[in-house]
């Protein structure tokens, strides 16, 4: 009975190993993801984190990819570049991972990109906004809209909708996002014949605005532009409405996580996104609905950002009937499909072709909310 119950179970070791679907206990594909999980912008860090992990799960449960299920192994960057290297070095020598969702923001993200490329490691940013980011070759993807894209949207949005004509800018002058949407927005501005005038700069980490929101009130503008970060844009608005400037705040993707972090100040305050948790699109709506399951809070454009990185390269492997990450990333240049933050495809550096969602701050029910207000799609 003992010899029956061995040969019995060899059977189905060997069968395991030989059968397509099936797959050793220790034969899970490690998916790297490195974000900011700690420090001034974790909310992006772990929005991305969470929503890679439910698409890997989901992939996983409808039988993983090519007979394999897929684990993630985060790392901590902290938003700094120095540690998003040591991460990616971690990554891809002790856990041999080929494939890596990262990072959040563009300095670090750009810190990686070259080293990726050279090692053939396929890596994907949900969030990376500076147009330089691909351009380290073609393992590297995002699948959020470029900087210059987002700084046209918001001029195009400041001109022609709330038919402003005279715009200030207070933008980071040592963050490569920031100065990307900065830069791009006034000339833009201009282009359409609007007048930038105040062109104001802060170094990262200031909290007192007060000299650069006196400068913006002494010229009246009918909009103030400010491509930062949520944590510096809710000083920077209670400062600008302590001044008296009650005109209309135009941003970008970097004031995700503002609503819960400020207050009335930021009424009257509009940005460009990559998804809005109100869609009425069936996936869009599917996956805010297992967002909400798995993690008990509404998913923010980070977390449908990070689960489109993943399925992108799952599309990928799926595609190429491979893992093999050159074979991969070609398959990838290719991919055109609709996806949670829009219909996607890659144009000649990898960049996203894919509309921009611009929502409004509003109050609703004693709560702070964003909605959706238009889309404004590429030219």
């Amino acid at each position: 009975m003992k010899k029956s119950a061995m040969l019995f179970a060899i059977t189905l070791c060997v069968m395991s190993m030989l059968l397509p679907g099936c797959s050793k206990a220790g034969d899970a594909v490690p998916i790297g993801a490195i974000f900011p999980l700690s420090g001034p912008v974790a909310f992006y860090g772990n929005e991305s984190r969470d929503g890679a992990l439910l698409a890997i799960e989901e992939i996983n449960a409808a039988g993983g990819l090519l007979g394999r299920q897929l684990v993630l192994i985060s790392e901590d960057d902290e938003g700094n570049a120095e540690k998003c290297v040591n991460a990616l070095t971690k990554l891809t020598t002790r856990d041999k991972v080929s494939f890596l969702i990262g990072s959040s923001t563009s300095g670090p993200t750009m810190a990686i990109s070259t080293l990726a490329q050279r090692s053939k490691v396929i890596l994907i940013s949900p969030s990376a906004t500076n147009e330089v980011v691909t351009h380290a070759g073609d393992f590297i993807f995002r699948a959020c809209f470029i900087d210059p894209f987002q700084g046209v949207v918001g001029a195009d949005f400041a001109y022609s909708t709330l038919n402003s004509r005279r715009a200030a800018v207070l933008y980071d002058a040592g963050a490569d996002y920031n100065t990307g949407l900065a830069d791009s927005f006034k000339r833009q501005f201009r282009t359409l014949g609007g007048q930038i005038v105040a062109d104001e700069a802060y170094m990262t980490g200031d909290v007192d605005f007060s000299a650069q929101v006196t400068r913006i009130r002494a010229v009246n503008p009918d909009v103030v532009y400010l491509p930062n970060y949520y944590n510096d844009v809710t000083l920077q608005a209670k400062q600008l409405r302590d001044q008296g400037i009650t005109c209309a705040l135009v941003g970008g993707d970097g004031w995700d996580g503002l609503v819960d972090n400020a207050g009335d100040e930021v009424l009257n305050g509009f940005w460009s996104s990559g998804f809005a948790s109100d869609t009425t699109d069936p996936r869009g709506v599917a996956f805010v609905r297992a967002f909400q399951t798995r993690y008990g809070r509404t998913a923010s454009q980070f977390a449908a950002l990070g689960y489109d990185s993943m399925l992108l390269v799952a599309d990928g492997i799926r595609a190429a009937g491979s893992f093999d990450t050159t074979a991969v990333k070609d398959a990838m240049a290719r991919l055109s499909g609709s996806y949670v933050t829009g219909n996607i495809r890659f144009d000649a550096n990898r960049d996203p072709i894919k509309g921009a969602t611009i929502l409004e701050i509003v109050r609703q029910g004693g709560n702070l909310v964003n909605v959706y207000n238009s889309t404004v799609n590429p030219r």
